[in-house]
């Protein structure tokens, strides 16, 4: 199947560079949320990225500074922002990126099931749920499946295709497809807690975060020795405010509750600055202090 037209549904951060990196391979796209407010702020992200990655090109003498005004103007005009979804009933391809809580999801899955054609394929961008439980909601829990950008999404190649339980050969041939077709690489995996980066990931980041409780240390002097060794362009604090401690420390404990405190442990720092509302770069204050978004 080849995808003429998609949607996303969540307009924050992540929904806002999906959007984009759908657009910039050439593909109209419906970015959906709740309220205007946050499609306007998701149509903003679309810009802002689209701005730094051609001014880049111009600034290496790749573009000039007219080809990347008309590439601009081509790339945002293929991005339609809504809060309903009356233009859902063409689109082939549809990405799922709400907080993450499953019986939001699965409301929102209903409702794409609803209001998309049949043969439209719906995948969820989630780092950890359940995709089966997202297909149960729908009449089409073969054409569901998971499609896991990793942050930022304009930049990130990795794209993580995820089988659910109900998931046919045919929906998971047609995400591959679409995730090359938007210049991503995919990788192919099984629901398990964490899918594969998350459970690399997050095991390696539950040994520092047991480290720095268990040694008293900073996270200053963790992160800059992180970035120090050249294991990771930035330290494992600074990523999370990134990320979100919210989404980071949801996953977090899923993998916990799944695999045992013993292979995960939750820095019990992490969930006093989620309980106080810190969330990292989006509140504007996280491990660090940050401006606003």
């Amino acid at each position: 199947m080849f995808v003429f037209k998609a949607a996303v549904v969540g307009a924050g951060t992540m929904g806002g560079e999906i959007a984009q990196v759908i657009a910039s391979a050439g593909i109209p796209v419906v970015l959906k949320d709740i309220e205007e407010r946050f499609v306007e702020q998701g149509l903003a992200k679309a810009r802002e990225v689209t701005e730094a990655q051609l001014q880049g090109l111009v600034a290496k003498g790749k573009l000039s500074d007219e080809e990347a005004q008309r590439q601009r103007d081509e790339t945002l005009s293929l991005i339609t922002g809504t809060t309903d979804y009356g233009a859902f009933g063409t689109v082939d391809f549809v990405i799922e990126a709400v907080p993450e809580r499953i019986e939001l999801k699965r409301r929102v899955f209903a409702e794409l099931d609803e209001s998309t054609p049949g043969h439209a394929i719906l995948a969820s961008n989630t780092s950890s749920l359940s995709i089966t439980e997202m297909g149960e909601a729908t009449s089409r829990p073969d054409k569901v499946c998971g499609f896991h950008f990793f942050y930022p999404a304009s930049v990130m190649r990795l794209i993580e295709v995820v089988a659910s339980e109900d998931s046919s050969p045919e929906t998971l041939q047609a995400a591959v497809n679409f995730a090359l077709q938007i210049r991503k690489t995919p990788i192919r995996c099984e629901e398990v807690p964490g899918f594969v980066v998350n459970r690399i990931l997050m095991s390696s980041v539950s040994e520092i975060w047991r480290a720095t409780e268990e040694q008293g240390l900073t996270i200053e002097e963790v992160d800059r020795a992180v970035r120090e060794s050249g294991a990771a362009p930035m330290g494992p604090y600074y990523l999370t405010d990134l990320l979100g401690l919210d989404t980071v420390l949801h996953v977090a404990e899923h993998l916990q509750e799944q695999y045992g405190p013993e292979r995960f442990h939750v820095l019990g720092r992490l969930r006093e600055l989620v309980a106080a509302g810190n969330l990292g770069q989006k509140t504007g204050k996280g491990f660090y202090e940050h401006q606003r978004q």
